[in-house]
């Protein structure tokens, strides 16, 4: 179903069972898969692809131009996997031709109101970002990673799988897997506890990474 208050673009291609609610505006060549809703007020542009079983809130915005000073409109790309829940007011830039010209986001992530997602990220599956969670240019997060709320990652860097970036925390550098980082500066404060338990990891497995860390 497409409301009657949306425009979508005739380049578009839209699957028969995508919802988009009122007032979306769909331009460019984007695809949308089976089972996506697009709650209201919603923007796609360029070359966006969103995958099977989305949720999107309303007044995000996904494709939009990159924030970097370099790119003069070349048709670079949006990748979004799916099951993925996207909240009121997440931004999610395409990709840069010098970033690999594609910004990718995996499977079931949860990205909350407010979060941002630069050109030429690469984010896994099963994340969460809480809200205002910022992302800049090429950053690369693995797969269950938890960022806190008002956090920001510096351009380039890589956070590793089932680490947790706690609230309001700065990340100058890369975060190894499975630890907690915090601090304006990011420091590191040991094993993610918590989230291995909560990730089904055993006492053995923990017990390796504790000795290892």
């Amino acid at each position: 179903m497409i409301h009657k208050t949306s425009i979508v673009d005739s380049k578009a291609e839209i699957d028969d069972d995508v919802y988009i609610g009122p007032y979306c505006v769909i331009e460019g060549k984007v695809t949308i898969k089976r089972g996506t809703k697009l709650l209201s007020h919603v923007v796609v542009q360029g070359r966006t692809t969103i995958g099977e079983d989305c949720i999107i809130s309303p007044f995000a915005s996904i494709g939009g131009p990159p924030q970097d000073i370099t790119y003069k409109g070349e048709e670079t790309e949006t990748i979004i996997g799916r099951r993925n829940t996207i909240k009121e007011y997440v931004t999610i830039n395409r990709g840069t031709p010098h970033g690999g010209g594609v910004t990718r986001i995996g499977d079931n992530n949860f990205i909350m109101a407010y979060s941002h997602i630069a050109h030429d990220c690469k984010v896994g599956s099963n994340v969460i970002m809480a809200n205002c969670a910022t992302l800049a240019g090429h950053v690369e997060v693995e797969d269950n990673v938890v960022f806190g709320g008002l956090c920001a990652v510096h351009q380039f860097c890589r956070i590793g799988r089932f680490a947790f970036i706690s609230g309001l925390t700065g990340v100058p550098k890369d975060i190894p897997p499975f630890m907690i980082a915090a601090g304006v500066r990011a420091k590191l404060y040991g094993l993610n506890v918590i989230g291995l338990e909560r990730n089904n990891f055993s006492r053995e497995e923990i017990a390796k990474l504790k000795k290892a860390y």
